[in-house]
């Protein structure tokens, strides 16, 4: 006898499996399953094969396949859902597998996997079953034999519910990052006390990846005996030898003041200090008040979020949230996003008198339709739910075209600012970088907790910052020699 069990589907409720008793000779069963690169992601990112015919286009592009493909054991993976699931269902044991691999399998190729019984063993209960997995143009990728103790007991149980696979490639984020910067020259920066393995093996990264020439401000012999205690490569970068961090401060804001250096970072400093020594210099002041930017990439956000003040301006008041989010704006222009959309944030999305924050939000948004703010999309107040997620919005019938969509975030202060970026960073698993803008040069501020990709990827923000003045300023004094 020869009977099908068309198309299990994956969203059936319940999982009935077929027992020892029940099955004959020629019984098969079969389900269909469309590859997509999510797929491939979540395959490598479990199995750890992280083989670059399956990951990388541009190596897949040259291989005997031109192109990416799916690891083969996906397709074995699928007769294992079958025969788990299905066929024979719940209680089978998996004995043996043989596999025979005669097509790649493509994104967007949908397979046709089937098992038939081909023999039983009455004795030990043990299945024999062909396995198949053909595509849509009716191609065999994959064949072979499983062989399964069947369960001999009827078994009807509810799914389980699979867990939730959220993708995020931090890696493949931080190179999107740095092509931003693909074909900018190397610009010089003032590296701020770097006597710290973390602040200096930054700053040669940083080198390394082409963003910098650096100049390593800070005590010499305590500076090359820390390289030689890390292993981190000096190269011919220059070291411009100096007592404490106070002066290293001061002489960093002096090369930048002079157009010795495009670009500051802090090292192994306060911030207090560095910011101080910039001020100092009448030559680094700019109309605008100074400000910290983030750029974070957050694995449950479609794309790169901006949060502003959150590292530098303690408690502003309505003028100083002037330049806080022009200068983020400008800075989102930088990046190359033309009409950045702004969240004015409070704790609530309504004006109200005793919440001052909602009342400077409401007034920025009145400057900015009255042209004081310009080349973005403000409203405010917005609560963080309704700014980024347009599902909340929509449930407080709040219209709006930045609810859900928001690419800068104007925190109301530094304590709610600060607490926002952590939590984004150690709960939410975003990776971030930044800088101080509205000086006449960009400052990477990182933090001593800060990993290698986030002080290259600040030193990019600042190059790209740089590199912009440089463009926009070409008679200021910004050309060095060397380059």
């Amino acid at each position: 006898m020869n009977s099908t069990l068309h198309d299990a589907e994956t969203s059936q409720e319940w999982l009935e499996n077929i027992t020892f008793d029940e099955l004959q000779i020629g019984m098969s069963a079969r389900m269909l399953r469309t590859l997509t690169l999510a797929d491939i992601q979540a395959f490598a990112a479990v199995s750890g094969d992280t083989n670059p015919a399956h990951l990388d286009p541009v190596y897949a592009n040259e291989t005997l396949f031109h192109g990416v493909i799916a690891h083969g054991m996906w397709g074995g993976a699928l007769i294992s859902a079958l025969l788990g699931t299905r066929f024979p269902g719940p209680g089978t044991i998996y004995l043996e597998q043989n596999l025979h691999f005669t097509k790649p399998v493509r994104i967007g190729d949908t397979l046709d996997v089937s098992a038939t019984v081909i023999s039983l063993d009455e004795v030990k209960k043990r299945v024999e079953l062909d396995c198949l997995l053909v595509n849509q143009k009716g191609e065999r990728v994959l064949y072979g034999t499983a062989k399964v103790l069947a369960p001999t007991q009827k078994v009807r149980l509810p799914r389980a519910s699979t867990p939730h696979i959220q993708l995020f490639d931090p890696e493949a984020r931080f190179k999107t990052l740095l092509a931003l910067g693909e074909n900018l020259p190397a610009l010089r920066c003032a590296v701020v006390h770097p006597c710290d393995m973390e602040s200096l093996s930054g700053a040669m990264d940083s080198a390394r990846h082409g963003l910098i020439i650096p100049l390593l401000i800070g005590p010499e012999e305590r500076i090359r005996r820390l390289a030689e205690e890390n292993g981190i490569d000096l190269g011919a970068a220059e070291i411009i030898s100096v007592a404490h961090s106070h002066a290293a401060a001061e002489r960093g804001a002096a090369l930048a003041a002079q157009g010795e250096a495009e670009i500051l970072m802090k090292g192994s400093l306060h911030t207090d200090e560095l910011i101080h020594a910039v001020l100092a210099r009448r030559e680094l002041r700019t109309k605008r008040r100074m400000s910290h930017v983030f750029r974070f990439d957050v694995p449950l956000y479609a794309k790169p979020l901006l949060i502003t003040d959150a590292a530098l301006n303690i408690r502003p008041t309505l003028p100083e949230k002037i330049d806080i989010v022009q200068n983020a704006i400008d800075f989102a222009h930088v990046l190359g996003i033309k009409t950045p959309k702004v969240a004015i944030l409070s704790a609530v999305e309504t004006v109200n008198p005793h919440v001052p924050s909602t009342l400077d939000a409401a007034a920025l948004c009145k400057m900015a339709a009255r042209g004081q703010i310009t080349g973005g999309i403000l409203d405010g107040p917005l609560a963080f739910d309704n700014a980024i997620s347009l599902q909340a919005a929509q449930i407080k019938h709040i219209s709006s075209v930045v609810s859900g969509d928001a690419d800068i975030l104007v925190v109301p202060d530094f304590e709610s600012g600060n607490m926002l970026a952590k939590q984004l960073e150690y709960l939410a698993g975003g990776s971030g970088s930044g800088l101080v803008l509205g000086a006449r040069v960009p400052i990477a501020l990182t933090s001593r907790a800060d990993g290698p990709m986030a002080r290259v990827a600040s030193a990019l923000l600042a190059q790209l910052v740089a590199y912009n003045a440089r463009r926009d300023h070409p008679r200021q004094a910004w050309q060095h020699p060397t380059t």
